[in-house]
């Protein structure tokens, strides 16, 4: 029996938009637009992106965009094209990636040439593991009439397999230890779960080898972190801008708060001004008993790092915007 027309679904279609009918101008509106929308490109290429300052003065020249990985620490750099690549760009990316020592190099553009895209997975060849190159296009789309929404698409990225031959190599060479190779196995677990229950928590899927993995907590100098340095796991929130200044400053007005903060996470947390460093951190522990090389014990760790984080975030995120609204 047929079903009646009126009973079927009505769609609209997607439809392209010219990139610069969304953003005319490459410096004063893409790169600014990217700068307060990082998620963005966080989301494609799979890290949590904090992106700190557009056009950086490199020498003689001005990087479009430098930020941080926030789950390592370590610089990411963003060159920015609304048209086609080209060889200057190409050779911009090299100069800026000279200038800055990066661990991760990306090429935005709504275009990508075939020699462009060879010569990015080239880079990824024949660089040391540690150094990553991304090409990534640019697009807009619509659907109907609604206001047009970014579309990044990945072209180039790290050959996964490549890299791995060359941690395993290593680790045959005797440069990785059972509690590094514990800690990644823990953290994959963890980002794993995180990923399923909590999507928006974080971007990365790469797992650390070091005893804590970060997550964004939503203001720039300050992150979450899962951390298991001892017999006793914990959650915290870091506050670790280079100015130290600041960093006491919103540690006092969570400290100021801290009755609210216990009571909305149901347990007494550990406040840690770190006398003689410039970061201050609000922790919350976990059981003793738990070691990190019995693999084990790793389905429990991970249990209670998502239950003590889901609380934990909760509860700060609400600090946190009530801060914002004074």
């Amino acid at each position: 029996m047929l079903h009646s027309m009126s009973a079927l679904p009505h769609l609209s279609r997607i439809a392209s938009v010219p990139v610069r009918d969304v953003w005319a101008h490459e410096a004063h509106h893409f790169t600014q637009w990217l700068l307060v929308n990082a998620d963005v490109l966080s989301d494609v290429l799979g890290m949590d992106l904090e992106l700190s300052e557009a056009e950086r003065r490199v020498g003689g020249f001005a990087l479009d965009l430098i930020g941080t990985d926030l789950q390592t620490g370590a610089t990411v750099i963003v060159e920015n094209q609304l048209e086609g690549t080209d060889h200057s760009h190409l050779g911009q990316l090299l100069t800026y990636a000279g200038g800055t020592d990066p661990a991760t190099i990306v090429w935005c553009a709504a275009a990508f040439r075939d020699e462009h895209r060879a010569a990015l997975d080239w880079l990824n060849e024949h660089t040391e593991e540690g150094v990553r190159f991304f090409g990534v296009e640019i697009a807009a789309v619509r659907i109907g009439d609604s206001p047009p929404a970014p579309l990044f698409r990945l072209v180039a990225q790290p050959n996964d397999w490549t890299k791995r031959v060359h941690t395993e190599n290593a680790a045959a060479a005797g440069t990785r230890t059972p509690r590094q190779s514990a800690y990644e196995a823990l953290w994959q677990l963890v980002l794993d779960q995180v990923h399923a229950k909590y999507p928006s928590w974080t971007s990365a899927r790469a797992a650390s080898r070091d005893s804590w993995i970060t997550m964004p907590f939503g203001t720039s100098g300050a992150w979450y972190a899962f951390v298991c340095s001892g017999p006793r796991p914990r959650v915290e929130l870091y506050f670790g801008s280079s100015d130290a200044d600041e960093n006491q400053a919103m540690f006092d007005r969570f400290l100021a708060r801290r009755e609210y903060l216990e009571t909305g996470y149901g347990e007494s947390l550990d406040f840690q001004p770190l006398p003689g460093r410039k970061a201050c951190r609000i922790a919350a522990w976990g059981p003793e008993g738990y070691d990190v090389l019995d693999l084990s014990q790793h389905g429990a760790m991970a249990q209670w790092f998502l239950a003590a984080m889901d609380r934990f975030r909760t509860v700060t995120q609400e600090v946190r915007r009530a801060i914002g609204e004074e």
